[in-house]
């Protein structure tokens, strides 16, 4: 499973799941409760469902009642599992100037939870497209490791 941005946080999360063996996420948002703290990430401003419905249209259905779900850290929260993911099971991507997603907080994650992270210094919010075909080698060892 490879998953960017919230797909990352979905990737990180089916990681929970015995059947599944590792996972890939590229600049995952592994904690929603952080967003509104993150002064200058995209996510912090107040309008950001309205951004995301106008920049994405149909792809993320979210009510404001449910983004607000989202930032209260316990629901669709890697965060909130980090206890129970198996660090060996997930390989992350971020770029440290990731404007969208705090590179901080992954970097947090990782060391909680032992999670390989591969930091870029630059870039932003990679694409998911950009990840898979410049680190391709380097994701196959990591599915092909898988026990």
């Amino acid at each position: 499973m490879i998953g960017g941005s919230f797909g990352g946080a979905a990737a990180i999360l089916l990681s929970l799941d015995p059947q599944v063996k590792r996972v890939v996420a590229n600049c995952p948002v592994v904690d929603w409760s952080i967003l509104d703290k993150a002064e200058k990430a995209e996510t912090s401003k107040s309008n950001y469902a309205v951004y995301i419905r106008q920049a994405f249209g149909n792809g993320y259905r979210l009510s404001d009642a449910n983004w607000n779900k989202l930032r209260s850290g316990t629901f669709y929260n890697p965060w909130h599992h980090r206890k129970k993911i198996e660090g060996s099971k997930v390989l992350m991507f971020h770029a440290k100037d990731d404007p969208n997603v705090p590179y901080e907080r992954t970097r947090e994650f990782s060391e909680a939870t032992g999670a390989k992270l591969k930091s870029l210094s630059r870039g932003g919010h990679i694409s998911t497209d950009y990840v898979v075909r410049r680190y391709w080698a380097q994701i196959k060892k990591f599915f092909d490791s898988a026990p």
